[in-house]
């Protein structure tokens, strides 16, 4: 199975949330519940999408299992390693060489600025549909038959916390809470703690 150790998971017993953290302490958590109140669902938070936990073996081995691994480090190449500047081609016609040379700074000054305005512009809208994306995701798995999903999701694409909150208010205060989290494109999906 595919993770990234560095993201948070979070796994549901039914309406009730196990833990939040790494997928280590996630799948511990999992075992510990031993009998169920019902179907034993994992997501990540950074994707909402579902993960499949192998729970076979005792603690050590699940814990085993899921342990996040070292890894190696990075190759140095060109570059300004210590910035993390890294040399690239860039193919541009003469007058657009042109302008970038008459800024001041010079060519690659102006690219990085250009760059960052860029994603600056485009990375609010970028997040909230990313965190729509997540959150609708574990609705449809969690909570697809709960009384107001149609309307909840509505209000979640219509980008309305508001009205999403109050079509959720009488869903399981885990499932709702762990959706409002996911549904704020503030958040952050790799940190988190067991809890």
């Amino acid at each position: 199975m595919e993770y990234d150790p560095a993201h948070s998971y979070t796994v549901f017993s039914g309406a009730r949330r196990l833990a939040s953290g790494p997928l280590e302490d996630v799948a511990v958590a999992a075992v510990r519940a031993g009998d169920r109140s019902g179907p034993l669902l994992a997501f990540s938070d950074a994707t909402g999408s579902q993960v499949d936990l192998d729970l076979r073996g005792d603690e050590a081995q699940v814990r085993a299992r899921y342990r996040a691994e070292p890894q190696p480090a990075a190759p140095r190449g060109r570059g300004r390693p210590r910035l993390g500047v890294v040399a690239r081609e860039v193919t541009l016609l003469p007058d657009q060489w042109d302008w970038l040379a008459s800024q001041p700074g010079g060519a690659s000054v102006v690219l990085r600025r250009l760059v960052q305005e860029a994603r600056r512009a485009g990375s609010a809208r970028e997040r909230l549909r990313r965190a729509q994306e997540r959150s609708y995701k574990v609705m449809v798995a969690i909570a697809g038959d709960r009384a107001g999903f149609e309307e909840a999701a509505r209000a979640l694409f219509a980008a309305d916390l508001e009205a999403f909150r109050g079509h959720t208010g009488r869903w399981p205060a885990d499932i709702r809470e762990h959706l409002l989290r996911l549904a704020d494109p503030d958040h952050e999906a790799t940190a988190g703690t067991a809890q």
